[in-house]
């Protein structure tokens, strides 16, 4: 498995089109959520992309929002996805394991947040995060706000 961790305009055209397919096939397809995936976040400074490659093939990604991007004094991760042929094999996990050490170092000292699907909260705990908001609707799926509480 290779990881790639990088902003936009480090993806190839080739890279960029699987990353998109692979949110289309899982976000509007699978979930049945038509929603707008280019949201004009991809390509700003400030946010990075997270790629699992295996063999050629995309297996997992995810998005990084730095902060000033969705909130000034966060950082997000979102835009999770793992390709269905590789799912409950722990690659989630290392996903946000990846992610999460990404954002703490790119942006050291700024609080970790994400919007997570309430029915995968139980996974997001075990990993440190704790919900922050109320439950909501979004794009017809229940969603829950929640941070990454650091134990030192």
């Amino acid at each position: 498995m290779y990881w790639q961790i990088c902003p936009f305009e480090q993806l190839t055209r080739e890279q960029l089109y699987r990353l998109l397919a692979l949110r289309c096939q899982i976000f509007v397809v699978e979930q049945d959520c038509a929603y707008q995936d280019l949201d004009g976040l991809d390509i700003l400074p400030d946010v990075l992309h997270v790629m699992a490659w295996e063999r050629g093939e995309l297996r997992a990604a995810g998005r990084i929002l730095g902060p000033g991007v969705q909130t000034a004094e966060h950082v997000w991760i979102g835009r999770l996805v793992v390709v269905p042929a590789a799912r409950g094999q722990g690659l989630a996990r290392v996903l946000m394991q990846q992610a999460i050490e990404a954002a703490t170092t790119h942006w050291p000292g700024y609080p970790l947040r994400l919007s997570g699907q309430v029915y995968i909260r139980d996974f997001y705990r075990s990993l440190g995060f704790v919900p922050v908001s109320d439950e909501y609707l979004e794009d017809g799926i229940l969603h829950q706000d929640m941070e990454l509480v650091c134990s030192e």
